[in-house]
């Protein structure tokens, strides 16, 4: 039944899509087979109006009408370039993830029930709703805390969006799927394991306590950082369904008037934003992954804070040494390097010449060296690299295309306060002292420190290790003697499997044709 329920999701999803213009506006010439017919339908079905308006807006219109669920994927989408191609995720991520607001009495209910105390007690005033987006409202509060009373924000989980987003997943893995098996050539992306990412992502957006904890880590993290902070959390008034945070008076990154009128030097701001980015990215590996000129305020003594902590990356050490070294690398022309780190990395497979790879390195980095420092973007490089390494079968690596995605918005915000932003004059004492650091003399002393630590955690479980290898000896041995073999329950289970399986294939035809003639119907 689920099954079925997914098939008419999809289908309606693609009726919109089709409707508005969406799926005729994707580049669908090096189709071929079933994809392409589809495609062409599609552009028959589009609205005539829908061909005259630009694709932004045909987005826009298809995404408010198929709801919440869908404005998350087309967020999510817009941090995978890799996916939907530059040009799309750029227009995914205008789209306004602006909804109506739900009753306060609403809000106060999931308040209630996440925290398990009534309204007066939590608030001393609780105002009506500021903003609402695809997954929660923000209400202004007040609150006793050390005696004073304080203004806070209260982020409310939007009711019933939790079912939405679930009802509509099945249908995203089902298309999913399908563009494994019919899009040879997609493979490589891994859309079924991109789905599965959307799934944890909003899953982790879904519940605030971990919104939280993320701005807790990141408010540690930078606590000693100039110019740079994070909201303090509540964590008396934050359950799963309400987070509980300081309010924040300060100009918002893209009121461009109002920063000159606050008397803000803007190339400053420029400057501090990008070495917060690469200081929270390579020295702690943990860095805010939506930093969009709306999630940016600048408060009076020119700080900035940086809020709505839904979506954050991590990187982990090899990683940030891949992306310290390549950005040396193209900074000191030394393109065979470049090549070997990818290499070492094993994000390409050692199938391919390193010498082919660092010709291809050098084809992205030359044409950048004679252009002004100011004009050179550290951003677009990268995801030249990233179209590159598609030659070379280098797969998806999603930390690294959403670490891509936000220095792109983030370099664009700087250019925004600056447009004669030098980027890589502002990255050097970030990226130069984390080469230092951690590529010296010092760097190997810790590694070598870490190794050791890793040789004692071994021998200590090494009684286990030999148990272990004893045991799956035995196993082997008795399965060579004796043959693979299930017990009744599991063959049992298998049978069943395979049941359901071709029950679900011939109840997907009958969707198909069903689907089908309704097509003509509405055409005709």
């Amino acid at each position: 039944m689920s099954t079925i329920i997914a098939w008419f999701r999809l289908a309606r999803a693609g009726w919109v899509m089709a409707r508005e213009g969406v799926i005729a506006a994707l580049p669908g010439e090096q189709l071929y087979g079933m994809p392409k017919l589809g495609w062409r339908i599609a552009s028959l079905l589009a609205r005539r109006s829908s061909t005259r308006r630009s694709r932004d807006l045909s987005l826009s219109r298809a995404v408010d009408r198929l709801g919440p669920s869908y404005v998350k994927l087309g967020q999510f989408l817009a941090t995978r370039p890799d996916v939907v191609g530059a040009a799309i995720a750029t227009e995914l991520a205008k789209l306004q993830d602006k909804m109506s607001t739900f009753p306060t009495a609403e809000a106060v209910s999931a308040i209630e029930g996440s925290l398990g105390r009534p309204l007066d007690d939590l608030y001393s005033d609780f105002s009506e709703p500021i903003a609402a987006a695809s997954i929660a409202q923000v209400h202004p509060a007040r609150i006793m805390r050390n005696r004073v009373e304080q203004e806070v924000a209260v982020k409310v989980i939007r009711p019933g969006v939790r079912q939405r987003f679930y009802a509509d997943l099945e249908s995203f893995f089902l298309a999913s799927r399908m563009q494994e098996r019919f899009i040879p050539s997609s493979r490589r992306l891994k859309p079924v394991e991109v789905t599965r990412g959307l799934a944890q992502t909003t899953k982790i957006e879904m519940d605030l306590r971990l919104e939280a904890a993320a701005l807790s880590e990141l408010g540690e993290n930078t606590k000693a950082d100039p110019g740079f902070r994070v909201p303090w959390v509540d964590w008396e008034r934050t359950g799963r369904d309400v987070i509980t945070m300081e309010w924040i008076d300060g100009v918002k990154m893209n009121d461009i008037d109002g920063l000159i009128a606050a008397g803000h030097d803007l190339p400053k701001l420029a400057v501090t934003l990008i070495q917060s980015f690469l200081r929270h990215t390579l020295r702690d590996g943990f860095f805010h992954a939506d930093m969009h000129p709306g999630n940016l305020f600048v408060e009076a003594d020119g700080t900035i804070v940086a809020v709505d902590l839904g979506i954050a990356g991590r990187l982990g050490k090899k990683e940030r040494r891949f992306l310290a070294e390549i950005l040396y690398g193209f900074i000191t022309r030394d393109y065979r390097r470049v090549a070997e780190v990818h290499f070492e990395a094993g994000y390409v497979p050692r199938l391919h010449d390193v010498n082919a790879f660092a010709q291809a390195i050098r084809a992205i980095g030359e044409p950048i060296h004679g252009q002004p420092a100011e004009t050179i973007s550290m951003a677009r490089l990268l995801t030249l690299l990233f179209e590159v390494t598609e030659l070379f079968d280098m797969e998806t690596r999603t930390e690294l295309v959403l670490l891509q995605k936000t220095m792109v918005v983030v370099e664009g915000v700087a250019r925004t306060l600056d447009p004669a932003f030098n980027m890589w004059r502002a990255a050097e004492p970030v990226v130069g002292s984390w080469i230092r650091d951690n590529l010296g003399p010092k760097g190997m002393l810790d590694d070598a420190r870490e190794g050791v630590h890793a040789i004692v955690a071994l021998a200590r479980q090494a009684p286990e290790i030999a148990a272990r290898t004893e045991r799956l000896s035995r196993e082997i041995d008795a399965m060579a003697e004796h043959g693979l073999r299930f017990d009744d329950e599991t063959a049992h289970k298998i049978g069943r499997a395979e049941a359901r399986h071709t029950r679900s294939g011939r109840v997907a035809l009958w969707v198909i044709a069903a689907l089908l003639a309704w097509i003509g119907w509405q055409i005709s």
